[in-house]
């Protein structure tokens, strides 16, 4: 009896053309082995889970104008799917930098680019954040182009362990790099109500921001825990509850949304980040160096407009974008999460 070999584990079944547990799609985990599979998701106009696909492609090449030799950075990596393009355009002879700060994604980008044929002879990775492009600087000089894409990646909102997502029960975690900082649980723990409300405000635009954050401290207050992405979501719906039946489905879905984005960049301090990368973009930039910026709500395009026409005033950038490039209708047909999408762009002087 003891010499039985142990039976052998099956693989999860794939349930159907509709698996609903992320870890049960291993066809769209696995896009290199289930191509067919994969290639009628993204027909459908999803993106697999654990994949992201890249916005506003063309776009960016057609304003960066990238030739072979030059030198520039991908401030947030994230899939490799900008960064991929970006380099077709560089060789031979030239060189990417990329930075990000998520260390579950970035070895999975790192193996997958080098799959590809782009290794550390052309694309130096750093798992850092991109305020630090003035590190970046000082070791491959000024740059001549910079990409950054502000969103959240598609395999970071799909995968529910990560908590960025209400559809999905998970942990309200929220952080871009899960081995460093607050989660969103920890953070809400300590917020007195005006505080909260005031993150509702400044990082969403929440109009519902007083009654829910009303609602979250008073269940804290009562001892309750909010550790998880369902128990944020049914406590917005329960402040909500006094909107019109009619209405109160889609206001509760673009509520959370709005509250899970909010707790996102407090958590990340995105707005923070973000502000000290504007500030030493301009020098970090040759002499006619281009730089594009792709954000996905307000708070962030907001903060690009303005820095974009403060060094444009000050004269340190030649030409900057008088309104934000949208992603085609083509594409959002394709890629319902482009809608949101903004380009904007700048000219060193």
């Amino acid at each position: 009896m003891d010499n039985q070999e142990p039976k052998k584990q099956r693989r999860i079944r794939y349930a159907g053309s509709h698996p609903k547990s992320f870890k049960e799609k291993y066809k769209e985990l696995q896009p290199e082995t289930y191509i067919a599979d994969v290639a009628k998701i993204i027909e459908q106009g999803k993106t697999p889970a654990g994949m992201h696909r890249s916005i506003c492609v063309n776009e960016i090449l057609s304003f960066l104008q990238i030739k072979p030799g030059q030198i520039g950075l991908d401030a947030t990596l994230g899939y490799g799917g900008h960064s991929v393009e970006m380099i077709k355009c560089l060789l031979p002879n030239g060189r990417l930098y990329a930075t990000d700060v998520d260390p579950i994604e970035l070895p999975k980008t790192k193996e997958r680019l080098e799959a590809l044929g782009f290794g550390p002879e052309v694309i130096e990775i750093r798992k850092m954040n991109f305020s630090g492009i003035d590190q970046i600087v000082a070791e491959a000089g000024l740059l001549d182009f910079v990409l950054a894409d502000l969103g959240v990646s598609s395999m970071q909102i799909d995968n529910p362990e990560r908590g960025f997502s209400f559809k999905i029960d998970g942990p309200l975690d929220l952080r871009l790099n899960p081995k460093s900082g607050k989660t969103a649980a920890m953070l809400l723990k300590n917020l007195s109500k005006e505080k909260l409300v005031e993150i509702l405000i400044n990082n969403s635009d929440e109009p519902h921001a007083e009654i829910i954050a009303k609602n979250i401290i008073n269940k804290i207050k009562k001892g309750e825990v909010i550790e998880t992405t369902t128990c944020l979501q049914n406590i917005i719906k329960d402040a909500l509850a006094f909107i019109p039946p009619n209405e109160r489905k889609e206001e509760i879905k673009k509520a959370c949304q709005r509250c899970f984005q909010a707790l996102r960049i407090e958590v990340n301090d995105e707005f923070g980040v973000l502000d000290k990368f504007l500030e030493k973009l301009p020098g970090s930039l040759k002499s006619g160096g281009r730089v594009a910026i792709l954000s996905f709500h307000s708070g962030e395009d907001r903060r690009v407009k303005k820095s974009f026409q403060h060094f444009n005033r000050e004269g340190v950038y030649a030409k900057v974008a008088s309104d934000p490039i949208r992603a085609t209708s083509q594409e959002i047909n394709s890629n319902p999460r482009a809608r949101s999408a903004k380009l904007r762009w700048a000219i060193k002087a």
